[in-house]
């Protein structure tokens, strides 16, 4: 057997020991590739499955809106008791860093309804306006948000309704033209369509 024989035979062993691991590598990538979809799939049912179990609930207990007057992010004021005779949403959420609940107020802005009619939707934070301007912008929520201490969100019992404790959860409170707290849902789920917060408003309004 002459050099370039072995040489030639160490070549085609060499190949095919490369090929036989690109082969094995390729495995394992589908495999990964496999058990990263089996994840996502259980990721998409677990969050589904806390939607449709989410702990949504809600009130109709009338009661005086308890009256704030709150700063706000474009550095005005809000008292609830000057905007007497038009209804009133608060929109309590968690904030900073909580994408759904910017979102849902971006969404709302959108639909006509509200303005149609007369109701006004004020969304409260416990956060600064240093800290919640960043997601307004990056979301494109343009109605100014209210800046609560605490005070208002525990007022109206919505501390602790979300996922974290000492934060609002994302929640709405209808206030009527009179200054009635007429109704109250909270949403564990992070969202309710502005077209069905929008017919819970009104179906309460008259």
């Amino acid at each position: 057997m002459t050099k370039s024989t072995v040489r030639t035979g160490e070549n085609h062993l060499a190949r095919q020991k490369r090929a036989e691991a690109a082969q094995a590598a390729a495995r394992r990538a589908r495999r990964r590739r496999i058990i990263a979809t089996f994840a996502l799939l259980a990721v998409i049912v677990a969050i589904a499955n806390a939607l449709a179990t989410s702990g949504t609930s809600s009130s109709e207990d009338a009661r005086p809106a308890p009256d704030f007057t709150l700063p706000t992010t474009d550095g005005t004021t809000v008292t609830l008791s000057d905007l007497r005779g038009q209804p009133v949403i608060l929109y309590f959420n968690e904030g900073a860093g909580c994408g759904s609940c910017t979102v849902q107020m971006a969404e709302i802005e959108k639909h006509p309804g509200f303005a149609e009619s007369g109701i006004t939707v004020l969304p409260i934070v416990m956060n600064t306006a240093e800290q919640i301007r960043p997601d307004m912008e990056r979301y494109g929520a343009t109605t100014p948000y209210l800046l609560d201490d605490g005070t208002v969100s525990e007022a109206y019992g919505t501390l602790g309704t979300g996922m974290h404790p000492g934060v609002p959860g994302h929640g709405f409170v209808l206030i009527d033209a009179e200054g009635t707290q007429v109704w109250q849902g909270d949403y564990p789920s992070m969202w309710l369509a502005p077209a069905d917060l929008l017919h819970e408003a009104e179906s309460r309004l008259g």
